[in-house]
């Protein structure tokens, strides 16, 4: 059979028109995996900075208040396990509370007595000293590589005295804000004893109160938080009370057998300065060898020189290391960089601050990112989500 015949075949086949096409969106899915995620890093990232900036500058308007609560939680977090064993003993927690505050007033009025008459007593005798000391530089200008006669000294000396005639008004402005100073410290300092009373007797109810406004999803992971990071803040004050104690001891001891004046003030400012992450030790130290060579000579302040230094080593390489890494588990790299980042936001208060809020927050941060409420909650002795709110506290928690 043969095939039909199809007609003439054209020369060419032409082409049909391309069909047109609708443009797709370009969606999320065609963006790179890597700038979607550092996309998503990114925002929240700078909500969180914006946020903490925001509660940084709020306070800082609030200095005046915030400052005295955060030493009353320091030294809440000092005494109250001695108000925990007063109340075992058999005390009720008013008289407890009262007990340990009343002495712990006590002992700091006491020592600031004794420091003060030791200055009173060892300042004429110190006085006399450091006139023979600016003596010598005296005679070390002019008979030294400088070679500064007494007239050149004499005139710089009037030169000083016409700068201070000049800038008087500036100076006493300077001596007023010192004044409103000091009146801000004692205001600060009874908001801090009169917020502590009620963190010893009241703590419980006043977290118990701070969680039950939080939803009762959150209360779980909130109150594990705030728990451990307690926990923190209790475990350092009271190291770093032994390792200033350490300091103190051992600085205050090498300046009183070198008969180096005032060697027990000395041994009350390295202790406080103590609580200060090095910058404390650098200025304590330097105020100790710089006793040591006004009035004992280069000898006996290099000799003090090697005593510090000596004590600083074995608290940096030996204490904080085995102690205080153990009690906060924080790296030294960590703790140098939160007080320099504190020193420079907030200064003395914020060097001081600085450690605890980081141990704080460290503990606090690890305990929600691990997710150990999920099987603590019953354990801790808290009530669950779903009750009426109320939210028991352990009597470790402020």
């Amino acid at each position: 059979m043969e095939p039909a015949d199809e007609g003439p075949q054209p020369d060419h086949v032409t082409p049909l028109p391309p069909v047109s096409r609708p443009m797709r969106a370009v969606g999320v899915t065609d963006l790179p995996f890597a700038l979607r995620i550092s996309a998503a890093w990114s925002w929240r990232l700078a909500i969180i900075l914006a946020v903490a900036w925001a509660i940084a500058w709020a306070l800082a308007q609030l200095s005046f208040i915030v400052i005295p609560v955060l030493v009353a939680a320091l030294l809440a977090g000092l005494l109250s396990p001695l108000v925990t064993w007063l109340r075992r003993v058999g005390l009720p927690r008013g008289l407890a509370v009262a007990i340990t505050e009343l002495g712990f007033i006590a002992v700091v009025a006491g020592l600031l007595t004794l420091v003060g008459r030791q200055i009173s007593s060892g300042f004429s005798q110190l006085w006399g000293e450091a006139l023979a000391g600016l003596a010598e530089v005296q005679k070390w200008f002019s008979e030294g590589p400088l070679q500064i006669t007494s007239s050149q000294l004499d005139t710089y000396v009037k030169d000083a005295q016409q700068i201070l005639t000049t800038n008087q008004g500036t100076l006493v402005n300077g001596v007023l804000s010192v004044g409103s100073s000091a009146g801000h410290f004692i205001t600060g300092a009874l908001i801090a004893l009169f917020v502590l009373v009620f963190f010893l007797l009241e703590g419980q109810r006043i977290w118990g109160f701070l969680v039950g406004m939080l939803p009762r999803q959150a209360r779980p992971a909130a109150d594990g938080a705030g728990r451990r990071g307690w926990t923190s803040l209790v475990s350092y004050v009271r190291v770093q009370v032994f390792v200033a104690a350490v300091d103190a001891l051992g600085i205050g001891v090498g300046a009183a057998i070198l008969g180096v004046p005032l060697a027990l003030p000395l041994g009350i400012l390295v202790f406080v300065s103590s609580f200060i992450p090095v910058v404390g030790a650098l200025v304590s130290g330097a105020v100790a060898v710089l006793l040591a060579l006004v009035a004992n000579g280069l000898t006996n302040a290099v000799v003090m020189l090697i005593i510090v230094v000596a004590v600083q080593q074995l608290e940096s390489h030996v204490l904080q290391p085995l102690v205080m890494g153990r009690a906060v588990a924080l790296h030294p790299v960590a703790v140098i960089l939160a007080v320099a980042a504190g020193s420079y936001i907030a200064g003395i208060a914020g060097a001081l601050f600085a450690v605890p809020t980081l141990a704080v927050t460290n503990s606090a941060v690890r305990y929600i990112a691990s997710r150990s409420w999920e099987n603590s909650w019953e354990t801790e002795g808290a009530t669950a989500p779903a009750d009426a709110g109320r939210t028991p506290v352990s009597p470790e928690a402020p």
